[in-house]
């Protein structure tokens, strides 16, 4: 199974995460979400495999969320708009995503990769 997962690298939660993936043999396809992070249609995708709000793919404590005063502002976007907000930029994105196609988690937990990624 492929698995294709977006990181930060200075992101210390993304490295926690790599390093569960390393420890237990999986492989998996790294992409700099700041460099290249995911296209709207793909943040819709990846927003319907996981079954989580909109709101979960935001790095909600990151400096940029801050910033653009998102925590108001998300209320009134429509999903379309959130997304492509997240589009335009990595780092407003929560990391890691990883996916394999069918499955997705956004952040780190590790009981959730034991279930999920095992």
């Amino acid at each position: 199974m492929a698995i294709t997962y977006y990181e930060y690298p200075k992101c210390g939660t993304c490295r926690k995460a790599k390093k569960w993936f390393t420890d237990n043999g999986i492989e998996v396809n790294a992409i700099h979400i700041v460099e290249n992070p995911p296209s709207k249609d793909e943040l819709r995708e990846l927003l319907e495999k996981s079954g989580l709000e909109l709101k979960k793919f935001f790095n909600t404590s990151g400096q940029k969320y801050r910033e653009l005063g998102l925590k108001d502002k998300l209320k009134e976007m429509s999903e379309d708009e959130a997304l492509k907000l997240l589009a335009s930029n990595g780092m407003l994105i929560k990391r890691p995503i990883t996916t394999d196609g069918t499955n997705v988690t956004v952040g780190f937990k590790e009981e959730q990769f034991e279930q999920t990624w095992s």
